[in-house]
């Protein structure tokens, strides 16, 4: 079996990229992260893609839930975290968040896309906790 074959949630990914790259493609660049969520919904939409939006995870400190939660940006296929930026670039710190998510939730894969850069730019992240 080779890489590609090997890939994580393959198929989802394939369909979450391409529905952003299309939203990315419509709109460039420019626009505050909430405009490129709103654009992307639609997107879900209008595909059938299953998917929550601000989707809420509780945060577990020894064995305690903490009174604070995260919010993901989205969470699709009920399997992938989806982070949204429109920045010039990706921060170190983007990635950082995004791994705590994966590790919080229990959820394998992460995508961090940024949509502030000439052409849409994403991150597959995974947490083999």
């Amino acid at each position: 079996m080779n890489f590609v074959e090997d890939l994580l949630f393959k198929d989802e990914c394939y369909k979450i990229i391409g529905l952003s790259i299309k939203v990315h493609s419509t709109l460039g660049k420019g626009f505050t992260e909430i405009v490129y969520k709103d654009a992307l919904e639609l997107e879900f939409i209008k595909n059938g893609i299953p998917y929550e939006r601000e989707k809420s995870f509780n945060i577990q400190y020894e064995g305690v839930q903490l009174p604070r939660r995260f919010d993901a940006d989205f969470f699709v296929f009920n399997s992938v975290i989806l982070e949204i930026k429109a920045a010039c670039c990706f921060h170190p710190d983007n990635f950082k968040q995004t791994l705590n998510y994966l590790k919080t939730s229990q959820v394998k894969l992460g995508i961090l896309l940024n949509f502030g850069e000439d052409r849409l730019k994403f991150k597959r992240i995974i947490c083999t906790y």
